[in-house]
């Protein structure tokens, strides 16, 4: 099992973090030991003092696709959900100031918790239109819609699988809205796809 992710797909958030808008996607993978399920807490890890929260739409891929043509790709994924890309800004910052990978900023262990339901694709009446926020401790800090990303889902698909066989069970996290900030040991994270609670996270 893979878990795709999707960098830049945001305007807000690209100009709220000052990066350049890609003329492609970036993309980035985490390993499953980043997978954080069934209600667990994330507990805030010792070599960073800067985790930020970047809630985003996660696909579940339903078939094996290689070169996946774009008007196809929607019967690539049965299923839509959402997971958090916890980011330690901090070691990513200094990795992109020297120009090396990011891989520990974004793939260390419990970084993509995720949601335990998942709303069947056919329950959506317009996945180009689908809202969901993220709470931390009642307040709402970041609220995106599908309509707004830079890439849609059927060009995230195709282009990833220019590179990378997509396979059964894959994950593909879809890019986070602004709003992105820092959690700190205590707070209570809520996601919300439309208007239904489907992801709550402790961090201890």
């Amino acid at each position: 099992m893979k878990i795709l992710c999707i960098g830049r797909n945001y305007a807000e958030h690209i100009a709220e973090l000052n990066n350049e808008t890609p003329d492609e996607p970036v993309i980035f993978t985490k390993p499953e030991t980043a997978l954080l399920q069934r209600g667990m807490p994330f507990f805030y890890p010792d070599f960073s003092t800067d985790i930020h929260h970047e809630i985003e739409l996660v696909l579940r891929v339903s078939k094996n696709g290689k070169n996946i043509d774009p008007k196809f790709a929607h019967t690539y994924f049965d299923a839509i959900g959402l997971g958090i890309d916890f980011t330690a800004r901090d070691l990513q910052s200094k990795a992109k100031t020297k120009g090396l990978p990011w891989d520990l900023a974004k793939g260390f262990d419990g970084s993509a918790p995720l949601s335990p339901t998942f709303k069947p694709v056919a329950e959506f009446a317009d996945l180009a239109n689908i809202n969901f926020h993220l709470e931390v401790n009642g307040e709402v800090k970041q609220r995106g819609n599908s309509g707004m990303m830079l890439h849609n889902f059927a060009a995230q698909i195709a282009y990833i699988s220019r590179f990378i066989t997509l396979k059964m069970g894959d994950l593909i996290f879809t890019g986070t809205p602004s709003g992105v900030g820092p959690v700190q040991i205590g707070d209570q994270l809520t996601g919300y796809l439309e208007d239904e609670k489907v992801l709550e996270l402790a961090v201890k």
